[in-house]
């Protein structure tokens, strides 16, 4: 690992998880770290009354470099001597663009911040967080603003067995694996009444994780989100890792129900390979 990426929006949340890519980044022998701060022009629609502010462009792309350049005042005296800590502003929409920004960089990783608890669903359904680990391709660890750092010693697998050899990208968790040598456990989690998939019947999944001796372990529970995120603090897992699927566990662990209200409250940090 050789770059990381961290977007910001200059709060506490986003300081956190730059701390935070601070210490991942001793840990994997990372040299540099990208504070990326990805702002919007807001271009005026005719039909609106002219009082309407026009933000000049130049204004705003010196504005968002001023927040990052504090940013960057304010960390490095954490920083090692051996890691860059550099800055990058654009005028675009995150999401859409962070793959980008990523291949330009030649990042191997985007850490992005989190709220936790009871206010997740109203401050982050649809953020930009979410959507990020949505759509981008390259692997994203997200923090919540409760987690501070740990040496990844041991990571907390999540999945439901089902074709997970087959859409889980070999190449990124590999290296993940190789790179932190952690002590691996994987968690099937399935509503009550519901067959679980033995590892002995998913062969090609137990053959991948191999030289890493996965723990396998089989919870019933109706609450599948909250079931994974009570296990990784039970297991004091350093890191859970998902893949994101449609309609998968990380959708179901963001969703806004009125009948089902399920708030990402783990302290853990999550890691998201997409499939």
């Amino acid at each position: 690992m050789k770059t990381i990426i961290v977007p910001t929006d200059f709060s506490e949340t986003a300081y956190n998880a730059a701390r935070y890519a601070i210490g991942l980044a001793q840990q994997a022998g990372a040299t540099r770290i990208v504070l990326y701060h990805a702002y919007e022009l807001i271009v005026p629609i005719p039909d609106l009354p002219t009082a309407v502010p026009i933000v000049n462009m130049d204004d705003l792309r010196e504005s968002s470099m001023e927040g990052l350049r504090n940013m960057q005042a304010q960390l490095r005296p954490m920083m090692p001597a051996h890691i860059t800590l550099d800055i990058r502003a654009d005028n675009h929409l995150l999401a859409a663009n962070i793959d980008q920004v990523c291949r330009e960089e030649l990042a191997d990783v985007v850490v992005m911040g989190i709220t936790g608890g009871s206010q997740l669903e109203e401050i982050l359904v649809g953020s930009n967080t979410v959507d990020v680990v949505k759509s981008s391709a390259y692997p994203v660890i997200v923090v919540p603003t409760q987690a501070s750092f740990k040496p990844i010693r041991k990571i907390l697998f999540a999945c439901d067995l089902r074709k997970v050899a087959k859409t889980t990208r070999k190449a990124p968790l590999m290296k993940f694996l190789e790179l932190f040598k952690p002590e691996l456990h994987v968690v099937n989690i399935q509503k009550e009444g519901r067959e679980h998939i033995r590892p002995e019947e998913n062969q090609e999944l137990d053959n991948m994780l191999h030289d890493f001796n996965p723990q396998y372990h089989f919870i019933d529970r109706p609450n599948i989100p909250e079931a994974v995120t009570e296990f990784a603090q039970s297991e004091k897992a350093d890191l859970l890792l998902i893949i994101p699927k449609k309609h998968g566990l990380f959708d179901s662990i963001f969703k806004r129900s009125n009948t089902s209200r399920i708030a990402f409250h783990t302290h853990v940090p999550l890691l998201s390979i997409h499939e």
